[in-house]
């Protein structure tokens, strides 16, 4: 219990650290402290989740991805990546990316989808955006 305290403490100020160092365009300060972050933290989504947003800075869009999927894979309720997966997967992304939990609050809509057929008769599920 404690130690979980600790490590949810330690990857909150990382989160904020990080966000600081973007902003101010310290990328590779920021690359060494996420990368410290993967060895203490190997099972945390957090550290992944950062360094795919610091590679989509960099313009390294595929591996930006893999490390947003690692955080998903390691962690498929943190919605930060799943929030940058989606934005970025996007031709035209919209809003800011998701450092931690707190840029998430942000969105209160809801989705749906609906299912809307081809020429062909083939199904295909849409996702509709209600305000």
């Amino acid at each position: 219990m404690f130690n979980h305290k600790i490590e949810r403490d330690g990857l909150s100020i990382l989160c904020k650290d990080v966000r600081y160092l973007m902003e101010n365009k310290e990328y590779d300060i920021c690359q060494e402290r996420i990368t410290e972050a993967m060895k203490v933290y190997p099972h945390a989504p957090q550290p992944h989740n950062l360094m795919g947003i610091l590679l989509e800075k960099n313009g390294e869009h595929g591996n930006a991805m893999k490390h947003f999927r690692a955080a998903w894979a390691l962690d498929p309720t943190y919605i930060p990546a799943r929030r940058n997966m989606e934005r970025f997967c996007n031709l035209y992304p919209k809003g800011a990316c998701a450092f931690d939990e707190s840029d998430c609050r942000k969105e209160d809509k809801r989705t749906r989808y609906e299912a809307v057929y081809d020429e062909y008769g083939v199904g295909h599920m849409v996702r509709k955006e209600l305000a």
